[in-house]
């Protein structure tokens, strides 16, 4: 069962939320190597929530989990000791400093721009006492449906040879995404998120791009829903045919997209979605001429070694 999402009860938690993980993910940002096209920031889907993963610091690694079972977040260190901060309706200013009350207590040191990103107005963190919204339920929501996407996005992922991302949240717009590359460099990108410096938005597309993703909506669009775009993108892209039938192109989006609610609903959710994946890169790979033959690849009759 995919879990029932609606963007009315999800809006003011994920809100919140979101802003958390900003200001975890620049503590990964600002502790980890600069990784091509901002690797190096995002989170991960984990079995309890959302995770760093390991980051390096002066005496070993640690690592930032969001626990949506138990709501909390750890902060684990391989020096051994460990802290838990509790999640409930908080202010972001009130989980900024315990946060960093509890790295230092760690003997971890990060300084990061305080500020948000991607979003219109950017209230500094320590600062934000107007969002403070945190549905338990609906964040477990949330993340189980997540954990389902990751899933499909991950097969979806293993069949392409070229380089592609990782499967991973990016906090800036709080969205799960998977990204092909055709191995060309693409035009300078114009920029245009906000509160997002130019020269980031453009390493970031450097070079061609077919991406898609999951997000839980906006005011403009207020349904969670799946996503698919490419860059640069060609005159007859948004032309091409994409399957399910239900899928449509937004030309306010400038992207195709799928509705959550027609996932969840399918008889084959994953089966469902896997289409919706395969027809939107196929309309990026063929109308931008991409070498589909070397790029391509399919493991799936691969018999496993027994030992």
């Amino acid at each position: 069962m995919w879990p029932e999402l609606k963007f009315e009860l999800l809006q003011e938690t994920i809100t919140t939320v979101q802003l958390w993980s900003q200001i975890v993910g620049k503590i990964r940002l600002v502790k980890t190597p600069w990784m091509n096209h901002s690797w190096h920031v995002t989170l991960y889907i984990s079995p309890r929530g959302l995770t760093t993963g390991s980051i390096p610091f002066e005496n070993g690694v640690f690592q930032i989990d969001f626990d949506f079972i138990a709501h909390q977040v750890m902060i684990l260190s391989s020096t051994g000791k460990q802290q838990r901060i509790d999640l409930y309706p908080r202010t972001v200013a009130s989980f900024y400093k315990e946060l960093f009350e509890k790295l230092t207590l760690m003997e971890i040191q990060a300084a990061i721009y305080a500020k948000p990103n991607e979003v219109p107005i950017a209230i500094p963190f320590e600062k934000d006492d107007i969002h403070y919204h945190y549905d338990k339920e609906q964040i477990h929501l949330y993340w189980q449906a997540l954990v389902r996407v990751e899933t499909v996005f991950t097969r979806f992922r293993a069949k392409f040879s070229g380089k592609c991302s990782p499967v991973h949240l990016f906090w800036g717009g709080f969205d799960l995404a998977v990204t092909r590359f055709s191995g060309r460099r693409a035009p300078k990108h114009p920029g245009g998120a906000p509160n997002m410096p130019l020269e980031v938005m453009q390493e970031a597309y450097s070079h061609e791009v077919s991406s898609c993703g999951f997000w839980v909506g906006n005011d403009l669009f207020p349904h969670p829903a799946f996503y698919a775009y490419c860059y640069p993108t060609p005159e007859t892209y948004k032309d091409q045919p994409i399957r399910p039938e239900q899928a449509f192109y937004s030309a306010a989006l400038g992207e195709f997209i799928l509705r959550y609610e027609d996932v969840r609903s399918a008889p084959d959710s994953e089966g469902f979605l896997m289409e919706f994946l395969e027809s939107t890169y196929s309309a990026a790979a063929n109308t931008g001429n991409w070498d589909r033959k070397s790029l391509e690849c399919d493991f799936s009759n691969l018999e496993p070694n027994p030992a």
